[in-house]
């Protein structure tokens, strides 16, 4: 079996290591294109007004100056000689969930991987500030990867579904098996920090506050609350058809599918 890995994090990150290392447990022939640099909350963005810089680190391992979705259409398109079976993206460093799965570019290099035809799962691990540090367990990724992936590579997903993958931030032995769910809600809590430069300038930071989420019994957020891997299928379909006929009828048509 052939694998592709990417990230958001960046081609140095811990958590691409991490997938690496997971991917090796199930194929000996893996690949990595990642990004060169963070590319944190850039969902799924394409560079179309710069030039795309490759850069071969070692056998099969490549950077690229540009977006997780970027690093997956070179991968399978240019990189690999035959495409790949499946596509991991990941590690990321802290929990995927809810509605930040939007803004996420490691559900973007699922979301690429899975418009290309090849089955891709995202992978995050979610964390601990500590003395304002991250504390990141990436050990139970690690422990438990490796045989929840065994079991998802052969199931039959529908076309234009990808599977979510969030680890509890816990140790190892305290995770409470999988649990499939759905999508959780959070508080938006988006601020905009306004500063000054040397100049007097402004210029501005945006940052999350503390978030509040709704732990409903079910959702993403519920299962890592309780120590609990959280596996999320998701699809590229945005169509939302509990609604179609209500736009239909407000337009003076009848029925829709």
């Amino acid at each position: 079996m052939r694998i592709l890995l990417t990230n958001d994090d960046g081609i140095h990150a811990e958590g691409l290591a991490a997938l690496e290392r997971i991917a090796r447990t199930l194929s000996d022939d893996v690949w990595i294109v990642a990004p060169e640099t963070d590319q944190s909350g850039l969902a799924h963005s394409l560079s179309l007004s710069e030039p795309l810089r490759l850069r071969k680190i070692s056998d099969k391992h490549f950077a690229l100056r540009g977006t997780p979705t970027d690093c997956v259409i070179m991968g399978i398109r240019q990189v690999m000689d035959i495409r790949p079976d499946l596509v991991l993206s990941g590690v990321n460093s802290g929990s995927n969930v809810a509605d930040d799965v939007t803004y996420s570019g490691t559900i973007a290099g699922a979301i690429e991987g899975t418009m290309q035809g090849v089955r891709s799962f995202a992978l995050s691990q979610a964390y601990l500030y500590e003395d304002g540090a991250r504390i990141v367990p990436w050990e139970v990724c690690e422990t438990h990867a490796p045989a929840l992936l065994e079991k998802l590579m052969v199931l039959d997903l529908p076309e234009g579904t990808f599977l979510n993958l969030n680890f509890p931030n816990c140790r190892p032995g305290e995770v409470d098996g999988a649990e499939v769910t759905m999508q959780g809600k959070l508080a938006f809590n988006l601020q905009v920090d306004a500063r000054s430069d040397g100049r007097g300038f402004p210029y501005y930071w945006l940052k999350f506050g503390e978030r509040a989420g709704a732990f409903i019994e079910g959702t993403d957020i519920h299962a890592l609350k309780h120590n609990k891997i959280s596996v999320t299928p998701l699809k590229l379909d945005l169509t939302d058809y509990s609604v179609t006929d209500r736009v239909a009828r407000a337009l003076g048509y009848g029925a829709q599918v």
